[in-house]
C-alpha cells in the first residue's frame, strides 16, 4: 500500500508498546492497517466538519489519544481470525441442534467504534437553538457577526 503523504497516527513501535509484539506475518498487515485506520479517522472527522490533523497540531494530548485509538483499531483487526469465523460469542445446543453467534467485526474490514470517535472529540452532541427574541448583541467568542439590516 502506498503512502499518500499523510503520516499515520501510530507506528509499529506503538503497536508493540501499547498492544503486543507482532508476529513476523503480521508486520505487513499492521503497516498497511496503520495508514487505513488513520485515513479512516481523518474521513470520520471530515464528515463532522473537523480537520483531525489540525486538531492534533493544536493539542499534543489529542495526538496521544489518536495514537491510542489507532492502535486499538489495528489491534482489534489483528485479533480477528482469518481462517475461521470471527465470533465473540457462540452458543450451541445438542438436542435439535442449534447454533448462534455474534461476529467480532460486523461486515468485516476495519471497524471504528463510536466510543473511539468520541475519545477524539468527533461525536460531541450539538445543541440547536431557535432565538425567539432576535440575535444577541456583541460577538461572543468565535461566533460570526449577525447580519445588519
Amino acid at each position: 500500500m502506498k503512502s499518500r503523504g499523510l503520516q499515520p497516527f501510530a507506528t509499529l513501535d506503538d503497536i508493540t508498546t501499547l498492544f503486543r509484539p507482532l508476529q513476523p506475518g503480521e508486520i505487513d498487515k499492521a503497516t498497511a492497517l496503520l495508514t487505513v485506520v488513520s485515513d479512516s479517522l481523518r474521513v470520520a472527522a471530515a464528515q463532522v466538519g473537523k480537520d483531525l490533523d489540525c486538531m492534533i497540531q493544536q493539542s499534543p494530548a489529542l495526538a496521544t489519544v489518536a495514537t491510542s485509538v489507532t492502535v486499538d483499531v489495528v489491534g482489534r483487526d489483528l485479533m480477528t481470525s482469518t481462517d475461521s469465523e470471527p465470533m465473540t460469542q457462540l452458543t450451541q445446543s445438542a438436542g435439535g441442534y442449534s447454533a448462534s453467534g455474534t461476529y467480532l467485526v460486523p461486515g468485516g474490514g476495519v471497524y471504528i467504534k463510536k466510543s473511539e470517535l468520541a475519545r477524539l472529540g468527533l461525536r460531541r452532541q450539538r445543541i440547536g437553538v431557535i432565538d425567539f427574541y432576535g440575535p444577541a448583541t456583541g460577538n461572543p467568542g468565535c461566533a460570526l457577526p449577525a447580519d445588519q439590516d
